[in-house]
């Protein structure tokens, strides 16, 4: 036979817990905790956790109940991606995709969402967009003020945000996960330049640069670092002017073929953004493919094509799964109240050849 409940008319029974027992034993307001109760918004974490304890502890809510709103949301990270031809950027996207499984231990639902590419107002556009609707973003920053400040009020609003691929100078933002964009301009000016071999050390020989654009701040470090080996350890050959493609193939191909007219003594090419098909294009059209060393980033099945054909020497790459990863990491540091950077790996860069294709 069921009890009857506790009435005032009857002072011995024990009396049902109420709100205000459980804010007395949390230590909060009885206004924080109808919002805990009724999973509206505005209560860190923490304090929901304590308050949902006092209730467990009183007795207030059916355990099924209490277990159920003791699991915490998942984290909802939203990571945006330029759109276009950049096929790396594009299997990043597909990661995000089809690996949801392995956010799932860190209770983390992560989405990708494409953007306008080499936009700064549509990137900050966006930022402050998505930045209504979940708990953090990654993005590939593009060095602009407007840009700067959408991160700024993200962290005012209390929304991390992370720079993947490209950072962002003198901004809020939490993290960088990416490469160390000097040294790898570095890495592919001495490729460039043990692959040349004497030439290096001829007057004779120009090599070139084609980026995606310099608005990107990886580009321009990766442009600095290819200039600086080669002013310290080859300083005989002349670097040329560097040239935008936009990680368009077929403007990339327009720019190796005016180069390949420009300098009949072209020995290097170095591709520091995408659209690497449209410059392999170029150089076999030219019958230039065995001749001129050609180096570019991201290990994609059009970089992998041209690497076993013997167009590309060489691609420096990250793994795609891993940035991500880290990303998940970071957010899910902050959120348990742990350092940004706590067990995140270093981004390490891979030179691939075609002998060591994986």
């Amino acid at each position: 036979m069921a009890q009857n409940p506790p009435s005032p008319s009857n002072p011995s029974s024990p009396r049902s817990p109420r709100i205000p027992d459980i804010a007395q034993l949390s230590g909060v307001s009885t206004a924080t905790v109808d919002r805990v109760l009724n999973q509206r918004s505005g209560v860190r974490n923490a304090t929901a956790q304590r308050v949902l304890q006092a209730a467990a502890t009183l007795g207030y809510l059916p355990q099924a109940e209490l277990h159920a709103a003791l699991q915490p949301q998942p984290l909802r990270l939203m990571v945006l991606i330029p759109e276009g031809s950049n096929r790396f950027l594009q299997m990043l996207g597909d990661v995000i995709g089809y690996a949801q499984d392995h956010w799932a231990p860190f209770n983390v639902r992560c989405q990708a969402a494409y953007i306008e590419s080499f936009n700064p107002d549509a990137l900050a556009k966006a930022l402050l967009h998505y930045g209504k609707r979940c708990d953090g973003i990654a993005f590939m920053a593009l060095e602009h003020p407007v840009v700067r400040e959408a991160v700024a009020q993200l962290a005012e609003q209390g929304v991390p945000t992370v720079t993947l691929i490209s950072d962002l100078s003198n901004s809020r933002r939490v993290a960088y996960v990416g490469l160390d964009n000097r040294a790898a301009g570095r890495t592919a000016a001495y490729l460039i330049a043990r692959f040349m071999g004497p030439l290096a050390h001829s007057r004779k020989a120009h090599v070139a640069m084609i980026v995606g654009s310099l608005r990107y701040r990886a580009h321009e470090e990766r442009e600095a670092g290819f200039l600086h080996l080669f002013e310290e350890q080859f300083p005989l050959v002349q670097v040329v002017g560097v040239r935008e493609g936009q990680d368009d193939a077929e403007r990339n191909y327009r720019q190796a073929r005016a180069l390949l007219e420009q300098h009949d003594d072209l020995a290097g090419i170095y591709n520091i953004g995408g659209g690497a098909e449209g410059i392999g294009r170029a150089l076999k059209e030219a019958g230039a493919d065995r001749k001129i060393v050609f180096i570019g980033h991201g290990l994609t099945p059009d970089t992998r094509a041209l690497l076993i054909d013997g167009t590309m020497d060489a691609v420096i790459t990250q793994n795609p799964q891993g940035a991500v990863m880290n990303c998940v990491r970071i957010f899910a540091n902050l959120r348990d109240g742990r350092e940004p950077t706590s067990g995140v790996e270093t981004t390490r860069s891979q030179v691939i050849f075609r002998e060591n294709l994986p």
